[in-house]
């Protein structure tokens, strides 16, 4: 396959624009107010905890643990087989139609049966996981290394701009449920289903990723099987992992990376994961009435359709201050500012501050993740094993996000006030900008020095 095809690019960032309708409407808007709305209702939070013997916002961030480590525990397996078999593209697959399904069955979700809806949280977030591990391993393959930070940045625009279509069709379906002929609720299987405009919402997601995933499967490489038939393909990956971290050792810049890597991206997943559950109880505004309310769902949903628009000029900015500085550079600034956006939600309460706050956040979002992407496949040493070295910078990224929705959950649990959780996620961003800062050769990033 020759570097640099239009076509396969373009297929690929078609990828993006399946798979993010999972990010914005499954984790970021509508389904983190169906889930407080459905796990609370009149009586409050206080019977779900005495039911489960847990808070159920606190619940919540753990499935995602759950998913996250689940998924950063096979991933070597996978990549090992994939590297081998060379079926990257069918591994795509698989985890694409697995995410799909399980936010379809989430329309289903009922607090009589909660544990089982969150192992439904839990199998989505591995569908969406798992396909990212074999997508981003295309990157250096489809592409020159000095193209990747401009292609990784329009894969995640093609995302941006893909899930803010469909969100604005469901925040419509959800606000407006007439103009679809959808009822609020309906009597099935033998007992009444509510937020129907909701749960519809899941199903639609469920279509876009798997319908517009096709472009991706039709165009992407199938790969060559490897020669070596004596492998065993089931510890392969492990043994790949082993020697990615050994040669780890003889390149500082690489193994540095992925330290800082590890703790500025917990914060980060943390706070796209887990930030509409903070607004739906931290934040407040003034009813028609004069009267002190939690943020609509509205006004939620809007506050994220900013950060996805405002990602969009993000993404294109840090690819600029990457040319101007180098890519570890402007992560620092990245990181910088993701301080700054956690000092200003610890003390923000009404929802023209979250405003306030979508926009920092978008800005510095969509700039963080692509350059962190193409900053690794930047930074890799001659390889034809793309899949083991992002098998190990996944698992990274996995644990990493493990470790901030884990603590997320904890200090909700023995503190009963989300805004503590803000201090921690903070700290992530301090960690992260110190361990940027002491990667070599931060002022000319394309160039791949061996240290």
């Amino acid at each position: 396959m020759v570097k640099g095809d239009r076509r396969i690019i373009r297929a690929w960032t078609m990828y993006d624009w399946a798979n993010s309708a999972y990010s914005l409407t499954i984790t970021s808007a509508v389904f983190p107010a169906f889930y407080v709305a459905i796990t609370t209702g009149a009586a409050g939070a206080d019977v779900v905890l005495e039911r489960y013997g847990v808070r159920a916002a606190a619940a919540y961030p753990w499935a995602l643990s759950i998913g996250f480590l689940v998924i950063a525990a096979v991933v070597p397996i996978l990549s090992g087989i994939a590297d081998h078999r060379g079926n990257k593209k069918r591994f795509l697959e698989f985890f694409c139609y697995l995410g799909a399904i399980s936010c379809a069955a989430l329309a289903f979700f009922t607090v009589d049966h909660l544990w089982l809806g969150l192992g439904l949280v839990a199998m989505a977030c591995i569908g969406f996981s798992g396909s990212l591990i074999f997508y981003d391993a295309f990157l250096p393959e489809i592409a020159e290394k000095k193209d990747h930070d401009r292609i990784s940045a329009r894969g995640y625009t093609m995302g941006y701009i893909g899930s803010v279509i469909l969100l604005v069709v469901n925040l419509a379906m959800v606000q407006m449920p007439d103009l679809f002929f959808l009822p609020k609720s309906v009597h099935l299987f033998g007992r009444e289903w509510g937020g129907i405009p909701a749960r519809v919402t899941f199903i639609t997601v469920a279509l876009w990723w798997a319908g517009w995933a096709q472009v991706a499967f039709r165009r992407l490489p199938t790969g060559t099987p490897s020669d070596d038939h004596g492998v065993n393909i089931f510890t392969n990956g492990y043994l790949e992992l082993r020697k990615v971290w050994r040669e780890l050792g003889a390149n500082t810049r690489l193994k540095r990376y992925l330290a800082a890597y590890f703790v500025f991206n917990g914060g980060i997943q943390t706070v796209m994961y887990l930030a509409a559950n903070f607004a739906k109880q931290e934040v407040k505004e003034i009813d028609a009435s004069g009267a002190v309310v939690a943020i609509s769902d509205q006004a939620l949903i809007t506050s994220i359709l900013l950060i996805q628009l405002v990602a969009i000029v993000g993404a294109m900015l840090f690819v600029q201050l990457s040319k101007w500085f180098g890519n570890v550079r402007a992560l620092m600034v990245g990181a910088s500012i993701w301080i700054i956006a956690c000092a200003f939600a610890y003390g923000l309460h009404w929802a023209s501050e979250f405003y306030v706050l979508a926009c920092i956040v978008g800005l510095v979002m969509g700039g963080s993740q692509s350059l962190s992407r193409s900053t690794y496949a930047k930074f890799l040493p001659e390889t034809t094993d793309h899949a083991s070295y992002f098998s190990f910078y996944d698992v990274s990224y996995y644990l990493s996000t493990v470790l901030g929705t884990a603590i997320y959950g904890a200090i909700y649990a023995l503190t009963g006030d989300l805004r503590h959780t803000v201090i921690g996620i903070g700290l992530f961003f301090v960690a992260g900008l110190f361990l940027l800062w002491r990667v070599p050769g931060k002022g000319n990033d394309v160039v791949i020095a061996s240290r």
